[in-house]
């Protein structure tokens, strides 16, 4: 066992954290696009560098992906990509809210992952009692090369990274897209020990 692995307590915590934030965000995205957001339960796994944009590939069949990286206090960071597949682009402005010619495809796309990404980190943080700092984001070419290259451009030690991939669905819309969180080694440890303090006060109590 390396530094960065969870145990099976700190594991279980972290899927709960993330399945709070989902409920909350998933509840937020409801009232904010006028329609039922479900996500479905995510999956957990960390990766090797070497293993990490294989794991991608899978995934990335996707018409569109938008990058964001977000920062927290005591070291938590990584980067969101929003992936979305060739039919789920399409109502994009009705889902929004926009006129048909308000904006274009790709400034849809961003406002979108934006939304996104900063409502499930924003109650994921606020469970932490953190607060979330974000990059602007990105729409990244859908070549696995170049994902791998805006990946390796950050500042981040990807010898191992935590992978949480959420799958959001907006049934009113016919709507899917997958978001994956990449959490750096270095900042894997720092989530333990943010795990770790919550697990210690749940014992306290």
């Amino acid at each position: 066992m390396n530094a960065s692995d969870l145990t099976e307590d700190q594991h279980d915590c972290l899927q709960e954290l993330i399945n709070v934030a989902m409920g909350q965000a998933s509840d937020q995205l409801a009232r904010y696009l006028d329609t039922f957001v479900y996500l479905r339960v995510p999956s957990i796994e960390q990766v090797r560098s070497e293993n990490l944009f294989d794991s991608l590939n899978h995934d990335l069949k996707a018409t569109a992906i938008v990058s964001q990286g977000f920062f927290g206090y005591e070291g938590i960071r990584g980067e969101a990509l929003l992936m979305y597949q060739p039919l789920d682009t399409n109502r994009l402005a009705d889902l929004l809210g926009y006129e048909a010619d308000e904006l274009s495809f790709d400034e849809q796309i961003i406002d979108l992952s934006s939304i996104l990404t900063t409502t499930f980190l924003n109650v994921f943080a606020r469970q932490i009692d953190n607060q979330m700092s974000y990059s602007a984001p990105r729409l990244l070419s859908t070549n696995l090369n170049k994902v791998n290259e805006h990946l390796q451009q950050q500042s981040f030690n990807w010898d191992y990274a935590l992978k949480v991939k959420i799958s959001y669905q907006v049934t009113d819309y016919s709507f899917n897209c997958d978001m994956v969180l990449l959490i750096p080694e270095e900042a894997i440890t720092n989530i333990k020990t943010v795990i770790d303090r919550i697990l210690a006060d749940f014992e306290r109590c």
